[in-house]
């Protein structure tokens, strides 16, 4: 393999691995990522450590699990004390960018979860407040004339741009940029404003932001300018490209809205396909027919099927601006003469239910559709397609990055590299895990929903805190998951190893960093 090389990771959020036309989507169409596919490995068996935003995109950058790292909730932040594998690219000699959506720290003043008065004390918590400044990712740093300058390194990052929030309500530097290139943007970004459409499904929004403003042309030409700007840098390049899209609210702009109909798509299966659904998606049966949505955008929700074919048309038109802006991307990259020494990785922070069981969105159910992520690594080493089975993990990506830059990782990451899997060798892991946590009451759960999940190529297991039910699903021959199997006798023995493998799994979860500094 080539040493040293430039690594340019494009990564997307909220988007399932068969929503590409290179994973067998029939509809969806994603030239451009499909010839990195063409001319590299596609990994049909990877997973998220989390299928929740910020603490997935922890664990991406530490190599650690949330509950190790600390980040367990959207609205924690990554200590500023974590190393993550960029710092380790940084000492090593790289120049490091981040452009677009980062979130390791909150960027919204939402509220959270309501607690319980009664927790209620003079400490009310384990450890004490951070420090540090955690505010590069608030809409108020943004609020002011002039670029905001984000501290950095920021995680390890030397060059930020940084992009917060989703569709054309995003914030950061795009929402300062905005600001300035077009004064009426107020009336851009008023919902009074929306251009007419005939869509009803919910968070549905034509927005009369012009393509060439959205933010993910914003994110596109961002990059290929900092691209152009080193081409000639000796320092290796480490280049994090991060499209918001395509999580919801469901607005593509311009022709993107339109692209495609939603009589284009189907359900892959419906909530009465189920043999035996479980509580969450029975909770979510019962609100759905008593007309209730959730009051939270983010919270998982039923819909009907004509209203899934709507999400599904406009996720798609979204996929396909990503598409276009990844094409443009690589032309650039080309063009500056580092192609043929560059490492281009496509990933996502999590997937989305988009329909199926008439689910959206994602929440405490951790199904494939929102746990199984597309992996494309495209090596100037091999450029050649190929496709693997083998079983990784979030949480793989930064010990496999480092050492493919020929650097070694630090004490207390959980990854293991794949880099044996892209020379052409069988992969060693034979399970993931994947862990749940949630913040507040969702879905049903009396309380916030802890789950544990492990998946092998034959089966997945997930255990739910203190609840007597769980779930098994025979991968092999039930991959959309439509029987639970959970207590079915004749599946006894299976369950039993699988949950004493899920043990071993949290034993090996235990954080072994710091190492102690004395004997005794």
């Amino acid at each position: 393999m080539t040493e040293r090389p430039d690594f340019l990771f494009i990564m997307t959020d909220q988007h399932r691995a068969d929503w590409l036309g290179c994973y067998g989507h029939p509809v969806v169409r994603t030239p451009h990522i499909d010839a990195l596919a063409a001319g590299g490995t596609r990994f049909d068996e990877v997973f998220v450590a989390t299928p929740v935003c910020m603490p997935n995109r922890a664990s991406f950058m530490t190599g650690r699990y949330p509950t190790v790292h600390g980040l367990r909730y959207n609205g924690c932040l990554l200590s500023q004390r974590a190393n993550t594998f960029v710092d380790v690219l940084r000492a090593g000699g790289y120049r490091t960018a981040s452009i677009g959506k980062s979130h390791l720290q909150p960027f919204t003043d939402n509220e959270p979860f309501a607690r319980d008065p009664f927790e209620a004390g003079p400490i009310e918590e384990a450890w004490k407040a951070e420090t540090g400044d955690y505010t590069s990712e608030e809409p108020g740093s943004y609020d002011a004339e002039g670029r905001y300058r984000v501290p950095t390194p920021y995680y390890g990052f030397d060059h930020v741009d940084m992009v917060t929030g989703h569709g054309d309500q995003a914030g950061g530097h795009y929402r300062q940029w905005f600001r300035e290139t077009y004064p009426n943007w107020r009336e851009l970004t008023d919902p009074a404003n929306e251009l007419p459409h005939n869509y009803t499904c919910p968070q549905a929004f034509r927005t009369p932001i012009p393509e060439e403003a959205y933010p993910t042309a914003y994110i596109r030409d961002r990059a290929v300018d900092y691209l152009n700007a080193n081409a000639a840098s000796a320092a290796p390049l480490y280049t994090f490209v991060s499209f918001p899209d395509p999580h919801h609210p469901f607005n593509p702009p311009g022709r993107y809205w339109d692209m495609y109909s939603p009589d284009e798509f189907d359900l892959d299966v419906r909530f009465e396909d189920h043999k035996n659904p479980p509580p969450p998606l029975l909770h979510a049966r019962r609100e759905f027919e008593a007309g209730r949505l959730p009051q939270v955008r983010q919270m998982s929700f039923m819909a009907s099927d004509q209203h899934v074919r709507e999400a599904m048309a406009l996720s798609a038109g979204m996929i396909t601006m990503i598409d276009d802006a990844v094409g443009a991307i690589v032309e650039s990259l080309k063009a500056s003469g580092r192609f043929e020494n560059t490492v281009i990785v496509f990933n996502s922070d999590h997937g989305d239910y988009l329909g199926d069981f008439n689910l959206m969105l994602k929440g405490a159910w951790p199904k494939d559709s929102i746990t199984r992520v597309p992996m494309i690594w495209s090596d100037p080493a091999r450029r050649e397609a190929a496709v693997t089975a083998a079983l990784a993990s979030t949480v793989d990506l930064a010990p496999t990055i480092i050492e493919r830059a020929g650097l070694r990782p630090y004490f207390g990451m959980q990854g293991k590299s794949f880099c044996p899997v892209l020379a052409g060798e069988q992969g060693s892991r034979e399970s993931v895990f994947i862990e749940y946590n949630d913040g507040g009451k969702r879905m049903g759960f009396e309380q916030p929903a802890r789950v544990r999940s492990l998946t092998t190529p034959d089966w997945h297991l997930s255990v739910y805190k203190d609840l007597a039910w769980g779930e098994l699903y025979d991968r092999r021959s039930d991959p959309q998951h439509l029987e639970n199997l959970w207590d079915s006798p004749a599946h006894a023995g299976v369950r039993t190893d699988l949950i004493l493998s899920l043990t071993h799994a949290l034993i090996n979860q235990m954080d072994e960093s710091p190492r102690s500094k004395r004997l005794a």
